[in-house]
């Protein structure tokens, strides 16, 4: 049976989990993931778990902060006076912010004060090492 390699269109079933065993996220109650191999459209962490599976291997992997969403970063943590918002935000909300380049970055609302919000433009997984229940489903 053909093992999935570097730019195989895959699809794969998976649970994750963080270290105290809460589940984050989970395809199995709907369509498997599909993403091609090597290409960046997951985390590397994950890219390289499928590398050399075949279809119906199953395995649980581990993956350490840097080969999942990075450290949490201080310098992606910004306070923004009230006056930038429409409405006072509230805390959780999502925020869009635009860089000179047009660039989208996805922030959410960390703190509120009477004058500022707190945004925070980590991946709310950062910081974390993640576990992967992983089904290989298809290649190709």
């Amino acid at each position: 049976m053909p093992a999935a390699k570097q730019n195989d269109t895959v699809q794969v079933h998976y649970t994750g989990k963080l270290d105290d065993g809460t589940i984050f996220d989970s395809s199995r109650n709907g369509d498997p993931l599909q993403f091609t191999l090597g290409v960046g459209q997951v985390i590397p962490g994950f890219d390289n778990a499928i590398l050399g599976m075949a279809v119906g291997d199953t395995k649980t992997v581990h993956i350490p902060v840097d080969q999942a969403y990075g450290e949490h970063r201080e310098d992606l943590i910004m306070e923004v006076t009230l006056d930038q918002f429409p409405a006072v935000p509230e805390i959780g909300q999502h925020f869009e912010l635009r860089t000179q380049s047009g660039q989208a970055i996805p922030t959410t609302v960390a703190a509120v004060t009477d004058s500022t919000a707190t945004l925070d433009a980590n991946h709310p997984l950062a910081g974390q090492p993640l576990t992967f229940d992983l089904e290989l489903v298809a290649i190709g």
